[in-house]
């Protein structure tokens, strides 16, 4: 079961910032350790669906030459607008996934507090396109909430199970608390080690 936008539209409608991520200190302590979990100083071209207001976009935007952040809440996409506007090498897209994913490759995907709300067809399809699009070497990472949300089918652990089981894709790390799960993948992780010897 698919969560439909007119849910996050009515969240939206009510609050510029729903989930409270600016003031929240579990908000501000889990984008800390999605940042301090990232292998590399530095990522040529990074894609972070499900941007929401901005608030992990802008952490990410230090790390990337080049960043592309999306969300398909037309609300969520202005926010995050403002929040980056100064940020040249931050692109913002409104785009409904899975069926816009956007053209190209990355070397970081972050897929975080998105993947329980697409359903099982849904989340298919964008861990294919993920899986598509991360470049050799490349790091994909996750990080989702452990408790049952409400119309939601999945969980955040089975969201973390189906990305595991991803041909090609190997965990290099895992944090797992009560509330969430944090977890990086890599298409090569050899080649991870060989970058960073070379950095």
């Amino acid at each position: 079961m698919t969560v439909s936008m007119s849910y996050f539209d009515s969240l939206y409608a009510t609050s510029a910032d729903p989930w409270d991520y600016r003031h929240r200190w579990y908000e501000a302590r889990k984008r800390d350790l999605t940042l301090a979990s990232l292998p590399h100083r530095r990522y040529a071209r990074g894609y972070e669906p499900g941007c929401s207001t901005g608030e992990l976009s802008r952490r990410l935007a230090e790390r990337c030459d080049q960043l592309l952040v999306s969300d398909g809440n037309a609300s969520a996409v202005a926010t995050a607008s403002a929040r980056l506007v100064d940020q040249r090498h931050v692109e913002i897209r409104q785009l409904l996934l899975p069926e816009e994913w956007p053209s190209g490759s990355f070397d970081l995907i972050v897929i975080s507090e998105i993947g329980y709300y697409l359903g099982e067809r849904g989340l298919a399809a964008l861990l294919d396109h993920a899986h598509s699009a991360l470049l050799p070497g490349g790091v994909l990472l996750a990080c989702h909430w452990r408790h049952p949300i409400e119309g939601c089918a999945l969980t955040g652990d089975e969201v973390h199970q189906r990305l595991g089981a991803l041909p090609g894709l190997h965990r290099l790390s895992q944090l797992e608390e009560a509330d969430f799960l944090l977890t990086l993948w890599s298409s090569d992780p050899t080649s991870v080690a060989r970058r960073e010897q070379l950095l």
